[in-house]
């Protein structure tokens, strides 16, 4: 028997749970300089996308693009990026940012750039209801 998905605890202090897709959790980024995803397959011990099994890691692009469609429609963009990098938190998950070319790291990754900014009050909750109604 496999372990229970847990979620990394630094990824769970940094986001809100927006929800369950087939293979992933859906998280957003309490940042609100970004329209940003975390999408992680709920599996243990996964580090690397190759990790996941050959079906697995086809269904992971597909979410990957629903959340990014999703993202579109609600946080329109110049820029869609997509990445999974694991250098800090090392379980699998893939960042999924709306980029625009005002926001406040452009043209440099969204890593690192400054301090995050707390979400008006509200505002973080309307974002995930409307990303679930589009996502979910």
């Amino acid at each position: 028997m496999s372990a229970p998905f847990e979620l990394d605890a630094r990824l769970a202090g940094d986001t809100l749970v927006v929800g369950d897709l087939a293979l992933c959790r859906v998280l957003l980024m309490r940042d609100s300089r970004f329209a940003w995803l975390v999408l992680v397959p709920r599996g243990s011990a996964l580090v690397e996308v190759s990790d996941l099994a050959e079906d697995e890691r086809a269904l992971l692009w597909r979410e990957v693009d629903a959340a990014g469609r999703a993202l579109r429609a609600l946080a329109p963009c110049d820029k869609l990026n997509i990445g999974a990098l694991g250098n800090i938190v090392r379980q699998l998950h893939v960042h999924v940012v709306a980029r625009r070319v005002d926001d406040a790291a452009w043209p440099g990754p969204v890593w690192g750039s400054g301090k995050a900014e707390a979400y008006a009050e509200g505002e973080a909750e309307r974002l995930v209801e409307a990303l679930r109604r589009k996502l979910l």
